[in-house]
């Protein structure tokens, strides 16, 4: 979205004195439209997003710049050319009425013409502009049909499944037996094969956008042309799958998880099977909670492993949060899937997650995982973790690095700092009294400062004096300066 942005400002800025000003407003359009759209692109691709993209029809008034529509090329003596231009300045001051009528002319007077093809995908861009969808839908059934090898018979793909997902969302049944023919084309269909494989982020694609169109239909039209297209095994329609997964998670039936579970188990693109065990995570049933248990129990998938913990941290039931304590639990389980458990375990708060975890802690001998947990807690936050990580701290027994790490995290989690300043005279171990003065750095209470002075001032070892001093330089309290004359001076 930036680069486009960019691109933009590029484009200003290369050309001459002054621009034509429907062409700077429609720029200034444009760039407000990208901005615009950013968040919602960044959504999931939730359908609703396709109208900002009506506002970037603005771009097409770049083509003002050089006269007429780059994909066709110029001619003095075509005399269409003249009707064309006409055409183009209606569309580019927003007269759509007048650009329709004057493209749709085009054809009619001069039907054996290189621009007739594209001048029927204009007028019905125009009239689409203009709301008239039925009649714009008309001139793009025709287009192909007259002039199949238009340079824009791509384009008018897409805009005719724009049409007809709006004309569907009002309850034309016609554009509905559109969406749903298009959302499954049939494995020998010609102009399919000649299109290649789609892509699930391209919705250029009429395949693609035919299937974004079915969001706009009821479940229980919707399910069962996902479930045709989901059920398709071959590796070209691994594109349209995957927008399915996604489209199919929208759709609550009672055969959603029983579809998503066969999918993510049985099939052949990988990224498919990882797409649907994420999107089981929107599904909040015991029975997909279930299905989630029986994918991570029975796969050897790493991926999918993840997958399936992220999904099961986003399931609100108890029965999730067993499910993943017990797979923290599992000796025997992945230490990098047993990592991710743990994590997602602090992200959800609650006293059996809390003490879960600090009795997990002494069963465990990995360092990585044990530093987990400590972070877990940490993000829990609450009086009982807190003074869980202090006695971390100060429990020798343990190994250092688990103690600086206990120290740091609860700093940075809100312990209480009285408690924090008084660990330092009760530790003898050069490491953690270093790690305490870092702690009290990043701390901004008073009271913090004042334990990095007193340091200063009094600590008989000269490491820990200059580490307290470095840090109260950091600091923009007038007290800190006084403190570092005084020393200086001494």
């Amino acid at each position: 979205m930036q680069a486009m942005q960019l691109v933009l400002a590029a484009v200003v800025a290369s050309q001459g004195p002054a621009l034509p000003p429907q062409v700077g407003q429609a720029l200034a359009q444009a760039q407000a439209a990208l901005t615009a759209m950013a968040p919602a692109v960044d959504a999931l691709d939730q359908l609703d997003a396709l109208d900002g993209l009506d506002a970037l029809d603005a771009l097409d008034a770049l083509d003002a710049l050089d006269g007429g529509d780059p994909t066709v090329a110029q001619d003095d003596q075509d005399p269409t050319d003249s009707l064309w231009q006409a055409a183009r300045r209606a569309f580019n001051r927003g007269d759509y009425s007048s650009a329709a009528s004057l493209y749709a002319d085009l054809p009619r007077r001069y039907p054996n013409s290189a621009r007739a093809g594209d001048a029927l995908y204009w007028a019905a861009f125009a009239l689409y502009k203009n709301a008239d969808l039925n009649r714009a839908r008309g001139l793009l059934v025709e287009q192909p049909r007259r002039y199949p090898k238009a340079a824009t018979l791509r384009d008018g793909d897409a805009l005719l499944a724009r049409i007809q997902t709006a004309l569907a969302k009002q309850g034309d049944e016609e554009a509905g037996r559109w969406l749903a023919e298009h959302a499954q084309p049939s494995a020998d269909s010609e102009r399919a094969r000649a299109r290649g494989c789609p892509d699930e982020g391209d919705d250029d694609d009429l395949r693609i956008a035919a299937l974004n169109g079915l969001l706009q239909m009821d479940a229980a039209n919707a399910v069962p042309i996902l479930k045709r297209v989901l059920a398709r095994r071959d590796a070209c329609s691994a594109g349209m799958r995957r927008k399915a997964v996604f489209l199919l998670s929208q759709k609550r039936t009672g055969e959603t998880e029983d579809v998503l579970l066969d999918v993510a188990q049985h099939d052949p693109d990988a990224e498919v099977r990882l797409q649907a065990v994420f999107w089981l995570s929107q599904v909040p049933t015991e029975r997909a909670v279930g299905m989630l248990d029986s994918i991570l129990k029975t796969t050897s998938d790493e991926e999918l492993q993840d997958k399936a913990i992220f999904a099961l941290s986003q399931q609100r039931s108890p029965h999730a949060g067993e499910i993943l304590r017990a797979y923290a639990d599992r000796p025997g389980a992945p230490a990098n899937a047993r990592l991710k458990a743990i994590f997602w375990l602090g992200q959800r708060p609650s006293p059996e997650n809390a003490a879960f975890l600090r009795t997990l802690y002494a069963k465990l001998a990995e360092p990585d995982l044990k530093e987990k947990v400590i972070f877990s807690l940490s993000q829990m936050r609450g009086d009982e973790n807190m003074r869980w990580m202090m006695d971390l701290a100060l429990n020798e027994r343990e190994d250092i690095e688990m103690r600086k790490k206990a120290l740091f995290w609860a700093g940075q989690s809100g312990a209480n700092l009285d408690q924090l300043v008084a660990l330092y005279d009760r530790v003898q171990n050069q490491e953690m009294k270093e790690q305490l003065v870092f702690v009290y750095s990043q701390r901004r209470e008073p009271a913090a400062l004042d334990k990095l002075i007193d340091i200063a001032r009094r600590e008989q070892n000269r490491e820990l004096r200059k580490k307290a001093l470095f840090w109260i330089g950091q600091s923009h309290d007038p007290r800190a300066t006084k403190v570092l004359e005084e020393i200086i001076n001494q």
